[in-house]
Parts: structure tokens; C-alpha cells; sequence
């Protein structure tokens, strides 16, 4: 009996459109493969068992399911993103508990391609930190599940990991994708600005962008192309492209494994060099950026050792960006029922904004001396993480310092692409002496997502990755109570 959790998104609907499998089969797998292990790992805050299944059904009824790109996919979606029906509790005490009355315009955008919403995963509170834990629950990385599967997609990002969704939906405001992705193994793209619809709260400032997570490049460029609304008969051509392929930004062919024919070889900086000073890059996290690097000269780029010129103010300014942005989101709600941590970070972000930091002209400051960077270097690769997750634990009863430095300390090479609005994927490579996935992060102009993709595809192609964590083995955690 051919068992479909753990297929990628690509197969899947493949084999729904040929009518191989139905979409209830599918999505009855995952829901058994979620009820067997969600009770350890703490994906879901809500699974829509009946709910699903229905939704289910009425793909495989609809005339249109040959051309679907999704046809049958089970998502999972972050919880501060709407779903119709289901209420929004963005991980938080203090937010509400009436359903919402509509999908998000990026659910929307999944059903209409004919995927299946089977679940709203785990966030820390109005999405504000790298572990995800709160109220509602405690989420843990499936490849170990002492340690964190990081944040705020934490819960998005351990669902896909454990094999539980081939695909999840998630936004990034200071790496909210790629740090889970990176913990997790898997790839995560943060749309540059204006690609896909935002839609949600304020935005931190324009900051934060809604993106995937997935476990191959395929998959991830699959999900991306629905949720920018790119058309359909794009998909096919846009799957297996190498660097300076079909997408955007791209022009001309080549084999991968061959390396890059003059047409397609870019100019690749490589830096392991921190934005914020004081703050560095773990030896074995620079050691797996190098080797990537490495092994994009070996297939034909042009890579340099050159390090973007951060602002000496960076840290200052994307401090109050975070802050001032939870401190928009927590407009309306009751201070009294959000955590402490939350507390202290609303009230920097309301500090911030009397002090005139939230000026709108830092994003467009950081990109003038960002341009004849990225004019010289078409992709910039770095790692995806300095340090190792933190423990899976109740870091929203601790106070918000130790947060913020744990926070900080892993993960300082995500947020100036949040800042700047460029376009930044996270995309495993290699494993860590912990037994832990490694991950880089690549970096482009505007509008190079898809050439981000190609880039990440030809690595996938040189190193491959297990996809999915084995749930059966490693360390175990305690089970979690009803959610």
C-alpha cells in the first residue's frame, strides 16, 4: 500500500491529476502520520480532521483538477495567518477566539491551485521570537526534539520537517522563515518586497513577508509561484531550472552537475561576517557556508570573499523595526494577558517610535549602500544561523533579555534582508557534528526569486538532503496536552 506522508508537493499532485490516489487518501495519510506524532514534536495548534477531509473531497469533485498545481496537497498554515472558519490566536492569551470570516488572500490563492488546509501551526506570541513556544503549546524540531525548531514559523517549519504537510505557509519579519527552515532542514524563501501579498497586521514597518517552507527547491518554487499568483503554465518550466534559467532573472541553460556554462555563471559573494557587531558566526555554521561556497566555484560561478557594507547602526535600527512593529500589532489587545517578554518588547517598540527611530527612510538608506554590492555580486551566500537552537522550553516565561540575546546570538544573518526588502532563502546543506541539519542562506537583487531558487536547486543537486526527520528515533519529549 503506497503510503503518501513524506511524498513531496510535486508528486503528490501529480498523482492526483493522473487520478492515481484521490485527494482523501492523501490527506487521510498525513492526518494518520500527524496523529501518530504531533503529540511529540507540537506542530499544531489546531488539526482540521473533518474539516480537511471534506475539503478533500470536494477537490477531487472539481472539473478542473487536471490543470491544479496543488491538486490534493495537504498545507499547514501559521497562525497569525487567517483562515475562514478557524479562529487566529497569533500564539497569544490576549487575541481573539471568534473564527475569522474569510481566508487570508494566500489561503485563498492555495485552495484555488487545490491544496488542503489541514491544520494552523504553533507561533510564540504576535510572532515575535526564534522558539516557538507560549500559551498554546511548546513546539520542538523533529531531528531533536530537545532543542527548538526556531521562530516564529517554528510550528510551520516542524510540521513539514516531521513529514506531517509537504508544504506550510509562514512569514518572515527578522528571518521568521529561514531560521526555522534552517533548524529544521528544509527550504524557506522570503519573498522579496511586492512579490507576494502581505496582508497582515502592520507588517513590521515592511518588514515582515509571507512565504514557504518545503523540503525540496521544487516544492518551494511550487508553492511561491501560486502564492505570487504567477500563472499556472509557468510552473512545469520553472521546477528544474539551473542558475540563469527560465525565471526571472535568468537567461540561458546548463547542466547543473557540469557545471554552469559561461551564459548562466554569476558573480557569488561569500561572507560569514555578522551585520551586528559584536555578535559572530560559530565556527561549524562558517565552516558549512565555506564548502557551499566551495562548491558553487566548483560548478562554474564566479564566487569572491566580500562582506556587504552594514551600517555600523544596523543592529539600533532593526532593534526598534522589531520592536515598533509588535508594538502596531498589540494595538487593541489587553496588556494584562500577554506575557511579560511581550510586554517589555511593546513597550521598546512605543519608546522607539517617541524617539523617531520607525523613520521610513532607513529601508531606502540601507539600500543605497547596499546597490554597488549587489550591482558587482548577482547572489550573496552566508550562513543561515551562528549557533545552535536553543532548547525546547517555556522561553515566554523567562524574562525578554534572555530572550533577545539567545535570539540574537543564533541567528544575526537574516534580519538586514527583512530591512532591505531583498529577496533571501535558507536552504539546507551538509549536517552539523549534533546530527542537526546545516543550512546557508542566499541573498539576491529584487525580483531574483526565482534565480535564488536556481541557485539553491543546483546545491540540492550537489548535496543532496534527507527530507524528513525520523520521528521513530532520536530523543524524545513529553506529550503534549490537548491543543
Amino acid at each position: 500500500m503506497t503510503t503518501w506522508a513524506g511524498r513531496t508537493a510535486v508528486e503528490i499532485a501529480d498523482a492526483v491529476r493522473r487520478e492515481e490516489v484521490s485527494p482523501r487518501e492523501v490527506v487521510a495519510d498525513h492526518l494518520a502520520r500527524i496523529a501518530e506524532g504531533d503529540g511529540r514534536v507540537g506542530a499544531f495548534r489546531v488539526v482540521r480532521a473533518e474539516a480537511a477531509l471534506a475539503e478533500a473531497d470536494a477537490v477531487g469533485a472539481r472539473a478542473d483538477l487536471a490543470g491544479l498545481p496543488l491538486a490534493g496537497v495537504p498545507v499547514a498554515v501559521k497562525d497569525n495567518v487567517p483562515v475562514r472558519g478557524e479562529s487566529t490566536r497569533n500564539g497569544s492569551a490576549a487575541t481573539s477566539t471568534e473564527p475569522a470570516a474569510a481566508d487570508h488572500v494566500l489561503v485563498a490563492r492555495l485552495r484555488a491551485a487545490g491544496a488542503v488546509v489541514v491544520g494552523l501551526t504553533h507561533v510564540p506570541e504576535l510572532c515575535v521570537f526564534g522558539t516557538t513556544d507560549g500559551v498554546h503549546g511548546i513546539a520542538r524540531n523533529p531531528w531533536d526534539l530537545t532543542r527548538t525548531p526556531g521562530g516564529s514559523s517554528g510550528g510551520s517549519a516542524a510540521a513539514v520537517a516531521a513529514g506531517f504537510v509537504p508544504l506550510a505557509l509562514g512569514n518572515d519579519g527578522m528571518g521568521s522563515l529561514r531560521i526555522p527552515a534552517a533548524h529544521c532542514g528544509l527550504v524557506g524563501l522570503k519573498p522579496g518586497s511586492g512579490r507576494v501579498p502581505r496582508e497582515l497586521g502592520g507588517g513590521w514597518y515592511g518588514m515582515s513577508e509571507n512565504g514557504p517552507l518545503a523540503t525540496t527547491v521544487a516544492d518551494a518554487r511550487l508553492m511561491f509561484s501560486v502564492l505570487a499568483g504567477e500563472a499556472a503554465e509557468d510552473f512545469g518550466t520553472r521546477t528544474a531550472q539551473s542558475p540563469g534559467g527560465a525565471g526571472p532573472g535568468g537567461g540561458g541553460e546548463g547542466g547543473v552537475a557540469q557545471g554552469a556554462p559561461a551564459s548562466a555563471r554569476l558573480a557569488v559573494a561569500f561572507s560569514i561576517r555578522s551585520p551586528i557587531p559584536g555578535v559572530r558566526v560559530g565556527a561549524r555554521y562558517a565552516a558549512l557556508a565555506r564548502e557551499a561556497a566551495r562548491a558553487l566555484a566548483r560548478a562554474g560561478h564566479e564566487v569572491t570573499l566580500a562582506h556587504p557594507p552594514y551600517p555600523l547602526s544596523f543592529g539600533t535600527v532593526v532593534l526598534a523595526h522589531w520592536a515598533g512593529g509588535t508594538a502596531q500589532d498589540a494595538e487593541g489587545l489587553d496588556p494584562r494577558l500577554l506575557t511579560p517578554r511581550t510586554r517589555r518588547h511593546v513597550a521598546l517598540g512605543r519608546f522607539a517610535s517617541r524617539l523617531g527611530m520607525l523613520r521610513s527612510d532607513h529601508k531606502a538608506a540601507l539600500n543605497r549602500r547596499l546597490e554597488p554590492f549587489f550591482t558587482r555580486y548577482g547572489v550573496l551566500i552566508t550562513p543561515a544561523l551562528a549557533r545552535r537552537g536553543p532548547a525546547a522550553d517555556a522561553w515566554h516565561e523567562r524574562g525578554w533579555l534572555a530572550n533577545a540575546l539567545v535570539n540574537t546570538a543564533c541567528s544575526p544573518m537574516t534580519p538586514p534582508w527583512n530591512l532591505s526588502g531583498r529577496p533571501a532563502l535558507a536552504v539546507p546543506f551538509g549536517v552539523l557534528p549534533t546530527g542537526l541539519p546545516g543550512s546557508v542562506q542566499l541573498v539576491g537583487r529584487p525580483g531574483s526569486e526565482h534565480q535564488l531558487l536556481d541557485v539553491a536547486a543546483q546545491l540540492e543537486q550537489l548535496h543532496p538532503w534527507e527530507r524528513t526527520a525520523p520521528l521513530s528515533g532520536g530523543a524524545t519529549a513529553p506529550a503534549q496536552g490537548p491543543r
